[in-house]
């Protein structure tokens, strides 16, 4: 049971492996998962905040300022790429061209969509 087992816990032996395995099992899951899933995201994140900026730039009435214009890109970037793509009408996240396109794509216009309308409120309050 101990050389199966990499944790030990003097007071309690049956808790050794069991916490072993699904540590192991846990570890071993964010890994693969963290891994496939996390560089579209923040492929979608960079493009996000490039489109708030670009938005931001092409609708001087409604700019919040290049910070303001990033985070509200980044924002909206990151809603933007998880909506279309649970839409399915992003390519799915992969790791091909077509799906680093789509990311880029649903995260800048995603970006650019938020920065407009959260602009659109802010000077709406302003008046």
């Amino acid at each position: 049971m101990g050389a199966s087992c990499f944790v030990t816990f003097a007071k309690y032996p049956r808790f050794n492996c069991v916490y072993s395995i699904k540590y192991r099992n846990l570890i071993s899951l964010i890994k693969t998962n963290f891994k496939m899933d996390i560089l579209p995201l923040i492929i979608q994140l960079v493009s996000g905040a490039v489109g708030g900026n670009v938005a931001g730039s092409l609708l001087k009435k409604y700019s919040l300022g290049t910070l303001g214009n990033s985070l509200v890109g980044i924002l909206g970037g990151g809603l933007g790429g998880q909506l279309l793509g649970m839409l399915g009408v992003a390519t799915g996240g992969g790791m091909d061209l077509a799906g680093i396109l789509g990311s880029i794509a649903s995260g800048g216009v995603g970006g650019g969509a938020v920065m407009a309308i959260i602009g659109l409120i802010k000077q709406a309050m302003s008046k």
